[in-house]
Order: structure tokens, then sequence, then C-alpha cells
């Protein structure tokens, strides 16, 4: 068995490479070692999205705890962003979410939070691992030492969405929107959410029956979103994934409003009440030219980390910034939350929305949205297959090359893929016809490339 934490926890298909046995020995070391760091019982908050086979993996997980000497706080299903909220307000040790995100339901994982809502250290997360990975048994506890269910915990859910509200002045009246919840974990709080605000809201995708998550709805599937938006009149269309701890956007037109556009706007709104802490944007390397530029024309400065909002929120806390995101819409806003929450993005930039007066569309041209071309290219999963395809001195040259043809009008970006056999080649350009273009000539150039 290989490592188990990538860089969103644990990930695997249910059945196959995440079973009940493991999520079993999950539990058992991460209370383990929870309780060595705090020298006594520990306290685990855990919530879960909608898969048919997050029941079976949240019951394994408690029963793991338990039989170590751990308590669980069971939360049911929750966004992921409401498991860290969560873990904080209750001071618990730590924090545990059952999702695999965007994924198809199949698909599963377990995140874990420290007790301030923050991802697990690695140090830590290595213990947890070699305990799960070894073949000694994990001691279990006797008689009154056994761990509990903490119940009582109905009102968490209305606790967190109290907290979500606390984040906006604005009631929304006069916006007609459309949410899209994936029929996953935002179903259990978006209609309690906006059934707060005087706007006109209409939910779809709500309605999950365990294998229907992010099944063609949600921000990885939004056609049909852009769909009713367009044809019913909406101001806007609000998307969430799986574990709603990201959102994408949907203007009245039936254009989508992805990352990029949301942290341009919510930026400079923070700017202008002098929020926007160190003048400054948190984004990747695959945030688009079109953010760039509106940062330089702007005066506000761009750091870019490499893909993950781990990697943004690193950049954030170490630093003190206050916004940052994914094109692919985690966004993360420091002054409320400590990891990304799609419902606190759309609140946010909804409440911008209806104080600017304006239609999505025109709020959100601001910032500009390059052609842009992903090409993931198949290459030998043998190990080092990739480091040697990237340190070609050739498909260096290559690139080089096509970067001095497009100078300012774009941008090139090669990279290997963490959990796949995978180049990625990513071309910005004016056209999407120039970008085409050079994709492709890189692409055929990594695929020529022979590695011994």
């Amino acid at each position: 068995m290989g490592k188990l934490f990538g860089t969103d926890g644990i990930r695997g298909i249910v059945g196959q490479t995440l079973t009940a046995d493991m999520a079993y020995r999950i539990g058992q070391a991460a209370a383990t070692i929870l309780a060595e760091e705090k020298q006594g019982r520990s306290e685990i908050t855990i919530g879960k999205d909608t898969r048919i086979s997050s029941d079976m993996l949240e019951s394994a997980l408690i029963a793991g705890i338990c039989s170590v000497g751990g308590n669980v706080v069971p939360l049911g299903v929750i966004p992921t962003p409401a498991v860290a909220y969560l873990t904080v307000e209750r001071n618990a040790d730590a924090g545990i979410v059952i999702s695999a995100s965007h994924n198809p339901y199949e698909h599963n994982g377990i995140k874990i939070f420290n007790g301030k809502g923050y991802k697990l250290p690695d140090e830590t997360e290595a213990r947890i691992e070699a305990l799960v990975l070894g073949e000694t048994a994990i001691a279990e506890k006797t008689g009154a030492e056994i761990g509990t269910m903490i119940r009582g915990m109905k009102e968490a859910r209305n606790r967190y969405i109290d907290h979500l509200c606390a984040t906006i002045n604005d009631d929304l009246s006069g916006l007609r929107i459309c949410v899209d919840c994936a029929n996953g974990a935002a179903s259990a709080t978006a209609p309690e959410l906006f059934s707060r605000y005087k706007a006109h809201v209409d939910i779809m995708h709500a309605a999950p029956n365990g294998v229907n998550i992010n099944h063609c709805c949600g921000s990885t599937h939004l056609e049909s979103l852009c769909e009713t938006v367009l044809n019913d009149g909406y101001d806007i269309g609000v998307a969430y994934d799986g574990d709603a701890d990201r959102c994408l956007l949907v203007d009245e037109k039936g254009h989508v409003i992805d990352g990029d556009k949301i942290m341009a706007v919510c930026a400079a709104d923070m700017r202008s009440q002098g929020k926007l802490d160190g003048n400054t944007i948190v984004a990747t390397v695959m945030s688009n030219l079109g953010l760039h530029e509106y940062c330089k024309n702007e005066g506000i400065q761009l750091i870019c980390t490499d893909v993950g909002d781990r990697h943004v929120l690193e950049e954030m806390v170490k630093h003190g910034y206050r916004i940052g995101g994914e094109q692919s819409g985690h966004m993360i806003y420091t002054e409320y939350a400590t990891t990304g929450d799609g419902e606190l993005t759309s609140l946010q930039f909804l409440q911008i929305l209806k104080r600017s007066g304006k239609r999505a569309s025109e709020l959100v041209s601001c910032c500009a949205q390059y052609p842009q071309v992903l090409i993931n290219v198949p290459v030998s999963p043998q190990r080092g297959t990739k480091e040697a395809i990237m340190a070609s001195e050739r498909l260096a040259a290559a690139v080089r090359k096509q970067e001095e043809l497009l100078g300012e009008n774009g941008r090139i970006l090669l990279r290997p893929s963490g959990t796949e056999a995978l180049i990625r080649v990513m071309v910005e350009a004016k056209t999407e016809e120039m970008a085409n273009s050079y994709a492709e000539e890189l692409v055929k150039v990594v695929k020529s490339l022979k590695i011994s």
C-alpha cells in the first residue's frame, strides 16, 4: 500500500482503495495520535457529504475513534468548511470530513482538520499514516475508557449558518438567484441560508440520493444552471461542488464567472473598505492572464502559488493576506474562515452585486478572460518519467521559443500531474486559435521525448 495522505487528505474508490477497514484504522490512528499530543482523551467532530458510502465510512471512523478512547461529535451531512468552523467553535481537537469534493459518487475521501480549523501538520499526518499502515494492531481501550458519541448537535448546522449570515450586511432584496447544490452537502444548508434573505431564490439539484452527487450539476457541470439562469431571467446563478467548499457563478447572460473574476471583484470591494491587507490577492499559477492584467492595472499585488488551495492558504496565513483562491472556485477569506467556503464566497459576491446596482456581467467585466487551452499528455507511468520530461532541455528550448513568439500576448505553463501519469500543457493567448496552435506544438514535443 502506498502513501495515504495527498494534498487534500485521503482519496480513493470506495471498496477498492478506500475501505471500511481502512477508515476504522484511520479513526483509531487519528484518535491515538491526538490523545498522545493532548495527553488526554481526544474529541473529534465528523461531517460528511451525501455519497452512498459516507454513512459506512462515518460508522467505521466512529468505531475506530471510540475503540481507542476518543469521543466523537457527529455533525451529519454538512459542508466541509462547516466542519472546520464548528471544530474551532467547540474547541475540539480535530475535525474529520468524509467527502471526495467534486469527484463522482464512487469516490470518497477522509480529510482531517486540526483544532484550529487548518489542515493537520505534515508530521502529524505522517504519524497517523505510520500507524494505519503498520502491521501491528493499535491498542484498544476497555471498560470506562472506551470513547462515546456526543449527541445533541442538531443546532450546530444553524450556528454555522448564523456565522455565514454575519459576514454580510445586506438583505439581498431585489435579486433573483438560482442556486445549484450539486446534490451534495450544500443541500443541507443552502435552503435555510438563503431563506433568511429577501431575495427571490430558487434551489436546484438539492435532492441527494447517494449516487447523484455532482452528476450533471454543480460547479463542475454548469450547463443546466447556465441554461436555467438565461432562460428564466435570473440575475445570477450560484453553483457549489459536492462538499460546498468551492463556488462558481453564472451571470444573467448564462456566462460562467470563475474564481479569478470573483477574486477581482471581491478584492476591489475589500480595498475600498480598507480591508485588503497587503494590497494583495493570492492565486495559483493556473489563474488567467486576465487576472494578472487586472491586478497590474489596479496596482494590486498578485502572488501565485503552486496549484492547490492548500498552497494558497499557507501563503495567506504566512503573510496575513485576506483573500485568495483558485480559478476553479476555491475561495478563502481569512477574516471569516480557515478554509475555502463556497457559501461564504457566494454571499460576499452577492452583497457586492446588490450594492453596485450593476448586472453581474457588467460587474465582472473589469477582469478580462483570455482563451486558455489545457491539454493532458499521457506519459509512461514508470517512476521518474515525468521528472525527466520536465527536465528535458529540448522541451525547455521549445517553451522558450513559444514564449518569445507569444511575448506579452499570452503565457505558457507546463507541469506534471501530482496524481496521474500526465504532463499538463497550458497555453493562454489573445485568441483561442493561437492558444490551440501553441499548445499543440508543445504537446508534440512532449510526445516525441524518449525517456529511458
